[in-house]
């Protein structure tokens, strides 16, 4: 069975290994991909540099993306990412320390699927981290990545040219 790949876009490597023992708590078996900081997040989904290996970085299903990050922050991953075929229809959830409405509201315009504040209680985090799963990986029908349609749709037209 192939587990499901989560990529995790997070600067703080507290909250990362919180997020890490929250999965395992909740019984969740993830293949949880981590990055550091939005170069990486675009290099990942991009399948670049060290990420090219699609067996050991595999395209992720949902991508969890914290908006703080140096170089690269959150918010210009979330622009790339719309603008990227490959990308578009990825479900994003921001997972913030930012409760601010400037935040939620950019988020939310530059094409999040969902907004969330980080709970400080670790219980909290692993009912957090149950729901996510549930609501985006067990319930949710995700899209088709939209480079795959485009590559069906091309070969059933050119299989419809009867000449």
């Amino acid at each position: 069975m192939n587990l499901v790949t989560v990529l995790h876009a997070e600067d703080d490597s507290n909250d990362v290994l919180l997020f890490h023992h929250a999965c395992l708590k909740a019984g969740l078996n993830l293949n949880l991909q981590v990055v550091a900081d939005g170069d990486e997040a675009i290099a990942y989904l991009d399948g670049r540099e060290r990420f090219g290996d699609r067996q050991q970085h595999p395209f992720p299903k949902l991508v969890l993306l914290d908006l703080k990050m140096p170089r690269v922050d959150g918010f210009e991953v979330l622009s790339w990412m719309r603008q990227e075929e490959k990308c578009r229809r990825l479900p994003v959830v921001v997972l913030s320390s930012s409760n601010h409405e400037v935040d939620v509201n950019r988020a939310y315009d530059g094409g999040a699927n969902s907004y969330l504040v980080k709970p400080v209680d670790f219980n909290e985090l692993v009912e957090m981290v149950k729901a996510l799963h549930l609501y985006w990986l067990t319930f949710n029908e995700g899209p088709e990545p939209a480079g795959n349609a485009a590559i069906r749709r091309s070969k059933s037209e050119a299989g419809c040219n009867h000449g």
